[in-house]
């Protein structure tokens, strides 16, 4: 199940600015990427599209850790990290491939809205058996 919860990418020159290194603004843009593969690979997401159900992220904190230059691989792992009434707080991680070092660490927040309701629906019954199936973070995940 922890490979459904990485995914790799290779730092591209576009992604660097002008000092050499990864703008920490483009390290939102490699968490959304992994989550959205991480979603793809474990749950069904035309499903979601059928049922009416967007995936809204409501917040994000990222620590930066370390800097990342033009041609390194990237892996982000993906995991939930706790369940809450109407919202689930997912862990990524982004590490280096060549030597595992600890580059970025983001706690990300989503809840689900349903179709012309505006507002984040509760997770449970049907929509939180789909959810079940995202990977989980097995040192800290904890249900509610």
């Amino acid at each position: 199940m922890i490979a459904d919860a990485q995914t790799e990418l290779r730092v591209q020159g576009f992604h660097c600015d002008l000092y050499g290194h990864v703008n920490n603004a483009r390290y939102l843009e490699f968490l959304e990427t992994a989550r959205w593969e991480t979603m793809a690979r474990t749950v069904d997401i035309e499903d979601f599209h059928r049922q009416g159900w967007s995936l809204v992220v409501v917040r994000i904190e990222i620590d930066y850790r370390a800097p990342t230059t033009l041609g390194d691989r990237l892996r982000i792992t993906t995991l939930v990290e706790e369940f809450g009434r109407a919202s689930v707080r997912l862990r990524q991680e982004v590490h280096r491939v060549d030597d595992q070092a600890l580059i970025a660490e983001a706690r990300v927040t989503f809840v689900v809205v349903g179709e012309g309701q505006g507002r984040p629906l509760r997770l449970a019954g049907e929509l939180r058996e789909r959810l079940d199936t995202l990977p989980r973070d097995s040192r800290r995940s904890s249900e509610s």
